[in-house]
């Protein structure tokens, strides 16, 4: 059997943590900030775990080598 590929634009995107959860990091904190709430915006810049299960198994097929 050869190599599995990896999803490149998913590679970008998650990050897979020691215990195989799913990492990423938040959207909507490159511009137009200055509207935003300072609370908001501090939230924005931490990286988010994903809960969902139907996702994470989806992610961890296109990410096989982690």
């Amino acid at each position: 059997m050869g190599k599995l590929k990896t999803k490149k634009g998913v590679a970008k995107r998650f990050k897979l943590t020691k215990k195989g959860k799913i990492k990423y990091s938040c959207g909507g904190k490159s511009h137009l900030a200055s509207s935003k709430k300072m609370k908001r915006v501090r939230k924005l810049r931490k990286r988010d775990i994903l809960d969902n299960k139907k996702e994470t198994k989806y992610l961890k097929r296109m990410l096989p080598y982690g």
